[in-house]
């Protein structure tokens, strides 16, 4: 993530909390890609799902996020390690992001194969030390807000419509005389006629995620917009 340095804001403290996310593609067939173009092995039903945090948390209030959350100590010792397909990491950071996951969004975690977990990135707004967990929903089950303290919505986006150049840009945040910015997304709402925009350390994670596995395609990258804060 270093070369992504732009985007942050501070540097997380000695004192940081450990935290983990679920990056959950799955295939929803009911509600297929909007995107007029494609890009090769991304199939118009692949999706990842995602939540937008309540506008009144205090800690990124409004944002479009994955779900997850800190570790707790029944997460169990963060050194205790698991194998996966992906190679060996850590269990507890795997049972927080699908414990965090089943709280937020009702899901099943039956249904979920964990893959892996990408190397821990810095969150310094919040001091946070995040696991970025990849999984894959074999067997999908109903999601929706659980606690509307916490979630607005919980909706799953087509991987296309994140790939679509036309939804891409870079946000803006400026602090005093510098600005800094973070890959974004602009995305429909599935069954609605809104959309939200994805950015921050989410934005990054997904324009990571979507490069290394080769589907990234190319975009605007002198478009950019102000965050919506």
């Amino acid at each position: 993530m270093e070369d992504r340095e732009p985007w942050r804001i501070g540097r997380i403290e000695p004192d940081y909390r450990r935290s983990a996310v679920l990056i959950l593609f799955g295939a929803l067939d009911e509600l297929p890609s909007r995107a007029r173009g494609g890009t090769e092995g991304v199939g118009r039903d692949l999706d990842v799902l995602l939540v937008q945090r309540a506008a009144t948390l205090r800690s990124h209030p409004g944002q479009v996020a994955f779900p997850g959350g800190r570790l707790d100590p029944e997460d169990g010792d963060p050194e205790e390690r698991l194998d996966l397909p992906g190679g060996t990491v850590s269990a507890a950071h795997v049972r927080a992001a699908l414990r965090e996951a089943e709280e937020e969004t009702g899901l099943d975690p039956g249904g979920v194969e964990v893959l892996g977990a990408l190397a821990p990135v810095p969150l310094p707004v919040s001091n946070h030390l995040v696991t970025p967990v990849l999984a894959w929903w074999h067997e999908s089950s109903p999601v929706d807000v659980v606690d509307h303290a916490e979630s607005s919505l919980v909706f799953r986006v087509p991987v296309l419509d994140l790939l679509d150049p036309a939804n891409r840009h870079y946000a803006g945040v400026t602090r005093g005389s510098q600005t800094y910015r973070s890959p974004a997304f602009t995305v429909p709402v599935p069954g609605t006629s809104s959309t939200v925009t994805v950015w921050g350390f989410t934005g990054v994670l997904l324009d990571r995620v979507l490069t290394a596995l080769g589907w990234a395609v190319p975009w605007d990258t002198r478009r950019v917009l102000p965050a919506p804060l």
